[in-house]
């Protein structure tokens, strides 16, 4: 049976609808850097989606061509998350989307390497006939975090913000975002399939104590 992150670290990936702490050990991503509007029809973001899953499904399915990498065992591809900021802005504004800064991101296995990324890449390319270049090998440790579940549209997602924020206060944390640490999302659901009141959202937000 393949390897399910969602099934094996329930604790990072289905939180309760109500905010708790986590702390998040070191993982390692497929990544995608850009800015601007997700919503945006042939966007940037749109098609950084595109090269994280062409990338992700060539090293799953690499146990059915002739390269072998070190340490393989199948897995199920996990979901897309982003890391989401404003310049200047503490968390971000949802009004001002086009402000976005993000990296697209799809976790990857610990046996796979920057040399295994960079023959997935190529092959991905040869096959697909397309630009490979912008995804990377990003290494991430987020610590300790306050995250929960959201249900329903990303336009509701301060509703959630909120709560997590009045969780901190009555804790003693705070948000402690950076360069290095950022508002981080979880997508769950197939938007293309379920209504927006359906939509499940993992949100995270670094912190500290006061």
């Amino acid at each position: 049976m393949a390897f399910d992150f969602k099934k094996e670290y329930r604790e990072f990936y289905l939180p309760k609808t109500q905010p708790e702490l986590v702390t998040v050990p070191r993982m390692n991503y497929l990544a995608v850097r850009g800015a601007g509007d997700p919503n945006e029809e042939g966007g940037a973001y749109k098609t950084s989606i595109g090269l994280l899953y062409g990338v992700a499904y060539t090293i799953k399915m690499s146990k059915l061509g002739d390269h072998r990498i070190e340490g393989y065992f199948d897995f199920v591809v996990p979901p897309l998350e982003g890391f989401w900021w404003q310049e200047g802005t503490e968390g971000f504004d949802y009004r001002r989307k086009e402000e976005f800064h993000w990296i697209s991101v799809i976790r990857l296995p610990d046996f796979v390497t920057e040399e295994d990324l960079n023959w997935a890449k190529n092959d991905a390319e040869r096959k697909k006939k397309q630009d490979f270049s912008p995804v990377e090998f990003l290494s991430l440790e987020e610590g300790e975090c306050v995250q929960m579940l959201h249900v329903g549209p990303f336009d509701l997602e301060p509703e959630s913000v909120e709560k997590m924020d009045e969780f901190l206060r009555e804790r003693g944390y705070e948000n402690d975002f950076s360069p290095t640490r950022l508002h981080h999302e979880i997508y769950l659901s197939d938007v293309r399939k379920l209504p927006p009141e359906q939509w499940k959202t993992v949100i995270r937000h670094p912190i500290r104590r006061k």
